[in-house]
């Protein structure tokens, strides 16, 4: 496209009929039969807890332009009053209130669970149950930050609506003009953030299979007469290269929904015998720390948030809905569903170091007796969906990646998409090699990219949108104060926390 085109496009004003509008992309994404290609829908439940929007179009450039190709938005705030995002949804198949409620269930209950009982060894026993409560509610409030602020830009972009990394680009956008050359770089860090934190994952499942099934296999083989040494778990690392290969060369989300089902099944059963295990034979409080100390907080706080954050799959499931208002209203949808999970995994954690104590491990079912079938049985099940997890979870921020270098390689494509997603499974083994303490990785991966994304940038972008709107910040600046404070908290939680998880891997402590 010549910049003379361009300029004339950006100079003639349009009607806004002529707008077409955006298509809503859903969460989850299944194989279109007639069409022969993928569809989006999300009655087909998928363990994919990141959207992808595989339509990306830059709101401010494209091909290197610098011409915008959507207007930006200017200060009509009654114009953006009469626009209902919600009344311009068209929704192939809007979910119900209970239907997001699920949802909303499956994409935060995730392996996190299983490392909340280390999260409270390194908190306390009462210090850890109130400060899970405590983290929770403030993860909620910042996912309620966020979808307000996507409705309002949505009423300001004559949008239906927003997703997460979109939201940000908005309000750069949208907000004080100084800000309008950041809007691209807003939407590139969360996506970034979000494919740093998604392979994160993928390294900590690595280490997770590998723990549980050495565990199981050392119950056999060691000091027998040809296992007569114990095996690094590294070696076992290694030999899982082919089968993630393998699992991960689909490239179809199709074929990865019947893994997604199977995992689903072995987590709810292994969950339900590890129940079993934790409640039997349970020492008495007075036995375990009520304070662990200020020193090992921030390895509490980067594993709750890593178990706790499940930002990312909230505006794909809000964007789904029949009735998008009931989702943050009282009690609403999200305040429903969340109060469920952190009472969960506050369950989980409180009985899981009430039971095992200071020789809690960083996953639960390392606790579990190696000498026992029912405790192995759990250990392979959870081991084995943890596996099928690794490709869903893959998925998206290959995803991400390929959308934004597959215009570089021309009609190589298919080779050049293979080879990158090996190359990434090869350094997410790497990585998972050279660190294969279970515990301080989970909580790194906590404190660096979910510290960003669930506290930092909804508070970024909240600030950026009402900025300078009359009386956007409230009486007293109030919005900006509060801010400043959630964005401090991150950014503690971020350091020493990341510094703590560093330091504890240095010294390999489990």
């Amino acid at each position: 496209m010549s910049k003379k085109h361009l300029h004339n496009q950006a100079a003639i004003p349009l009607a806004p009929a002529v707008f077409k509008k955006p298509q809503l992309r859903p969460m989850i994404a299944e194989y279109d039969p007639k069409k022969k290609g993928v569809k989006n829908d999300l009655s087909d439940v998928v363990m994919v807890k990141y959207k992808v929007d595989p339509n990306d179009i830059p709101v401010e450039q494209q091909a290197g332009s610098t011409l915008p190709l959507m207007e930006i938005p200017g200060r009509d705030i009654e114009g953006d009053e009469d626009f209902n995002p919600f009344e311009h949804r068209k929704l192939a198949h809007p979910t119900s209130d209970m239907d997001t409620l699920i949802h909303l269930l499956k994409g935060s209950l995730g392996s996190g669970i299983l490392a909340m009982p280390m999260a409270f060894m390194n908190a306390g026993l009462y210090f850890g149950l109130v400060a899970t409560f405590l983290i929770g509610g403030i993860c909620t409030y910042c996912v309620h930050i966020l979808v307000k602020t996507s409705h309002e830009l949505c009423k300001r972009m004559q949008k239906p609506s927003l997703g997460f990394a979109e939201t940000a680009e908005a309000a750069f956008l949208s907000g004080p003009p100084a800000a309008h050359k950041f809007s691209r770089l807003a939407k590139a860090m969360i996506n970034w953030f979000l494919v740093i934190d998604l392979l994160g994952c993928c390294c900590v499942y690595i280490v997770f299979v590998s723990k549980n099934i050495k565990q199981v296999v050392d119950n056999y083989t060691l000091d027998s007469e040809w296992a007569p040494h114990d095996v690094d778990v590294r070696i076992y690392m290694a030999v899982l290269l082919p089968f993630l290969i393998s699992m991960n060369l689909i490239r179809n989300l199709k074929y990865l929904a019947p893994f997604s089902m199977i995992a689903n099944l072995l987590v709810g059963t292994g969950m339900v015998i590890t129940f079993y295990y934790l409640f039997q034979d349970i020492p008495a409080i007075s036995e375990r720390k009520q304070f662990a100390g200020v020193a090992r907080l921030p390895t509490f706080f980067g594993t709750a948030i890593f178990a706790l954050e499940g930002i990312g799959v909230v505006m794909p499931l809000e964007n789904n809905m029949k009735t998008p208002t009931h989702f943050i209203g009282c009690p609403g949808v999200l305040n429903t569903g969340m109060f469920f999970v952190v009472s969960l995994y506050a369950l989980v954690g409180f009985f899981g170091y009430l039971k095992y104590g200071d020789g809690t491990y960083g996953s639960i079912t390392l606790n579990l007796p190696q000498d026992e079938v029912l405790g192995q049985c759990v250990k392979l099940m959870i081991a084995v969906a943890i596996f099928f997890t690794y490709s869903l979870q893959f998925y998206v921020p290959m995803e991400i990646i390929w959308k934004n270098i597959r215009h570089r390689f021309g009609a190589k494509k298919n080779l050049a998409e293979y080879s990158i997603r090996i190359a990434l499974i090869i350094i997410t083994l790497g990585i998972a090699i050279a660190i294969p303490n279970l515990g301080p990785f989970i909580s790194l991966v906590g404190a660096v990219c979910l510290s960003f994304l669930g506290l930092i940038f909804p508070a970024v972008i909240e600030t950026v949108t009402y900025w300078d709107r009359p009386n956007g910040l409230g009486r007293l600046n109030w919005v900006l104060w509060k801010n400043m404070f959630l964005v401090s908290f991150g950014i503690l939680g971020f350091l020493t926390g990341a510094y703590v998880s560093i330091l504890d891997i240095i010294k390999g402590e489990e």
